[in-house]
């Protein structure tokens, strides 16, 4: 079986020692390669091409930009059942994809958890979301959102940027900074489209999106669970989202702090997930189209991606094979 490790340097928690002993593992059952991505984009690259040269299996090292960028040049043509399969090992701060598939946040025990499932030929299929906007598309492994979401997304970036390391606590500070700062109130407001229709089965005091209020202040949308984590803790966004339905969607209808607050103790106990008459909770969707006046702020995964007055998400059942 021939492998291809993509190792991106920058990725948090990825180390040289790390690759090395996940290079040395991999070579008992693999005849593998190695590459180091270079920037944004070149893990994209050598996914694409490993479409077209006979590669088994691609293996991302580092975060869920990474992961992202690999299953995208995987993807770049399509849902293909003879396109490599994704392995994943965490090399990031957050991780969601690798954990939401079950492995271990710690890449040691990952690597072990994923040559046990090489050796067994375990692999499973899982749906994946697409976006599109503008003149522009790409698939997205476990979340999109617009408004406030996406906001603290590109602080931290910013952020990041300029030398700060990536944590939980980044995250918290970047979110009330925001907010203090008026983020998500007023305009632009977020409307949403969803598919299949809810409006005809629901009744009249629905909190769903399918009631006459379809305008929103700020828009989650989850492939799988959890949303993200809040260090080691899971935060379900959309408790009931899952690679093997379409897409799930929370939604606020006004930014109150009050409001805020509650959802938040909401996602991160229990398992029924945030409720009241200022959430939006929709499970299973085909299609979700966003349209914001004049524009508002979107990120994929973790990844900022700009303002954007209208994108069209679309759920693809069992679009990528993954060794889980």
């Amino acid at each position: 079986m021939r492998g291809l490790l993509v190792v991106n340097p920058a990725a948090t928690t990825t180390t040289e020692r790390v690759r090395d002993v996940l290079v040395t593992a991999l070579s008992a059952d693999l005849a593998v390669e190695t590459v180091i991505t270079k920037g944004r984009g070149h893990a994209a690259e050598l996914a694409q091409r490993a479409t077209e040269t006979g590669i088994d299996v691609v293996i991302t090292l580092g975060g869920d930009g990474t992961v992202n960028e690999v299953a995208n040049g995987l993807l770049r043509d399509g849902p293909n059942p003879d396109a490599p399969a994704l392995a994943v090992v965490p090399g990031g701060s957050t991780n969601v994809f690798a954990r939401a598939l079950g492995y271990s946040a710690s890449p040691v025990e990952a690597t072990g958890e994923l040559l046990a499932h090489l050796r067994e030929g375990r692999s499973r299929r899982v749906g994946l979301g697409h976006a599109r906007w503008a003149d522009q598309s790409r698939w997205f492994t476990f979340c999109a959102g617009m408004g406030l979401d996406a906001e603290v997304v590109g602080r931290v970036e910013r952020k990041r940027s300029g030398g700060r390391g990536n944590s939980a606590g980044l995250f918290l500070r970047s979110g009330v900074a925001r907010y203090s700062a008026g983020a998500g109130r007023g305009h632009p407001r977020i409307t949403l489209d969803l598919e299949p229709d809810r409006a005809a089965a629901a009744p009249a005091d629905d909190d769903s999106a399918a009631g006459a209020d379809r305008e929103v202040d700020v828009v989650v949308v989850c492939n799988t669970v959890p949303w993200t984590y809040l260090g080691d803790r899971p935060v379900r966004a959309c408790p009931e989202a899952s690679f093997d339905t379409g897409l799930d969607l929370l939604a606020l209808r006004r930014l109150h702090l009050s409001s805020l607050l509650r959802i938040t103790g909401q996602m991160l106990t229990g398992d029924r997930g945030p409720h009241g008459r200022n959430v939006v909770l929709e499970h299973d969707l085909d299609v979700v189209r966003l349209r914001a006046a004049p524009e508002a702020p979107f990120q994929m995964d973790g990844e900022y991606l700009g303002q954007h007055a209208e994108v069209t998400l679309t759920s693809h059942p069992a679009a990528l094979r993954v060794i889980a």
